[in-house]
């Protein structure tokens, strides 16, 4: 039998599963980017919420494939999360009601528009923004040029626009659009993302914009592997049901949210996440200390021919250098928000990499790393340099990087990044990768910095003993 609203009460006794009445449910938001992250992570709180707070169920749409909808549609929108830990545990997610795709544009259109929707949440990875290097809507992309002349929605923007659009024009009032990217200020790039392209189309909206929509930061963290045959296989031994596309993470999640709604504020906390006033202590730790070392060992644990997270946290010299790194280099860059621990932070993170019921794969994280890289380790790189720190070790994740992107080239294999041809036209060069400016910025003209990469790259040759160039 497969996993649907009929087949729920035939699960196991240890499978959590919805405690409200799903009919009873309201789609309160609407949730662009309904990938493995979003169901592991938003769609899990607001799953929590919805037996005290039934207005705030999920439309969810998905704008570039219909692969969640084909999936989820015969399971009523249901799916498991699996919370790997020393034991995994189950649990079966009801919180999304409604799947939407592109083709349906009035009805995506008709949501955003409805006085029910209080928020719009997105989860579209950072080249899903299309901003140039200055966090601007890059004008200059096809798509966005595109739409400016006239053309149907295809970018995140357009959509917004055209959707806010007809809010404004139905009087479905005051709106809230939340980013759960991993973007530093995401809320205020968000805002001038959005409001750049209306304000080219029609000023009175990007008016409106300014006076009903709120854009409030988040900070979003939770390891997420790609589903995998083996986690579908474990998930119909725990449930007995059949589930096309079960979710997995581990066990720890953290949401922090820029407290600033256009309207009614959902309960989020209640389900464990936390509001303030500033998030940016939280972003910049996560994002810096987080992500740039997951960056780190993705780039470097490929070149020594690891596979996961776990096989580089395995490996001594790797993970000793990603513990120095994070403590000696990136904390440094922080200034992280008072009920915040750094060291304790550093060791918690460190602790979850090594976690060994997670087969995080470093490919997957080394995807899009001219989308990445900038938040993760440019900016701490642009501030050590402006405090007269070292960079040395800052440098050896971009040289690796790099000869990620020259094995690439060699092998023939598929990059996946938006700016790959630009990238694998370079890839050998050190100098013309840095002199990519919407990655790197000034960076490529700072001779110290240029210089320290130069060194790690030499020191990541091919043949040469890269345990040693770590120490």
């Amino acid at each position: 039998m497969r996993l649907s609203d009929a087949t729920l009460a035939d699960l196991p006794a240890t499978v959590a599963r919805p405690d409200y009445d799903r009919t009873a449910l309201t789609p309160g938001i609407v949730h662009i980017g309904p990938g493995a992250f979003h169901r592991a992570h938003q769609a899990a709180y607001v799953d929590g919420i919805l037996g005290t707070d039934p207005r705030f169920a999920i439309s969810a749409v998905a704008l570039n494939s219909t692969g969640v909808a084909d999936a989820l549609r015969p399971q009523d929108g249901l799916y498991t999360l699996a919370l790997l830990g020393a034991e995994t545990r189950h649990r079966v997610i009801g919180s999304i009601v409604e799947l939407l795709t592109a083709s349906r544009r009035d009805a995506i259109l008709s949501r955003i528009a409805a006085p029910t929707t209080r928020i719009v949440s997105t989860t579209v990875t950072e080249k899903g923004y299309h901003l140039d290097a200055t966090g601007a809507l890059d004008m200059e992309h096809p798509a966005i040029v595109r739409e400016l002349t006239g053309a149907e929605p295809s970018t995140l923007s357009g959509w917004l626009v055209a959707g806010l659009a007809a809010r404004r024009a139905a009087g479905g009032g005051a709106i809230t659009l939340m980013s759960c990217d991993n973007l530093a200020d995401n809320g205020q790039r968000f805002r001038r993302s959005i409001r750049d392209l209306a304000a080219a189309r029609d000023p009175d909206l990007a008016a409106w914009i300014d006076d009903h929509v709120r854009f409030p930061s988040t900070m979003v963290d939770s390891i997420t592997p790609a589903t995998d045959d083996a986690l579908r296989a474990s998930v119909r031994a725990a449930t007995g049901l059949e589930d096309a596309w079960p979710i997995q993470r581990e066990a720890f999640t953290q949401w922090v949210i820029e407290d600033d709604f256009a309207g009614d504020r959902p309960p989020f906390d209640l389900a464990g996440a936390q509001f303030t006033r500033d998030v940016r202590g939280f972003e910049n730790a996560k994002l810096r200390l987080l992500n740039g070392a997951h960056s780190t060992l993705a780039y470097i644990g490929l070149l020594m021919g690891l596979a996961t997270v776990r096989d580089a946290m395995a490996c001594a010299p790797l993970a000793a250098f990603a513990e120095r790194l994070m403590r000696d280099d990136i904390a440094p860059s922080i200034v992280p928000p008072a009920e915040m621990d750094l060291s304790a932070y550093i060791a918690d993170v460190l602790a979850r990499f090594a976690n060994p019921a997670i087969a995080h794969q470093l490919a997957q994280i080394a995807w899009d790393g001219s989308q990445k890289l900038p938040y993760r380790l440019c900016d701490t790189i642009r501030d050590a340099r402006a405090g007269g720190r070292p960079v040395d070790r800052l440098a050896v994740p971009i040289a690796a990087w790099f000869r990620f992107l020259e094995l690439r080239k060699g092998s023939g294999e598929a990059l996946i990044d938006p700016r790959a041809d630009a990238l694998l036209s370079r890839a050998g060069d050190v100098g013309a990768l840095l002199a990519m400016r919407d990655v790197f910025g000034d960076l490529g003209q700072d001779a110290v910095f240029v210089a320290a990469v130069e060194r790690a790259y030499a020191a990541l040759a091919p043949g040469e003993d890269l345990a040693a160039a770590l120490q």
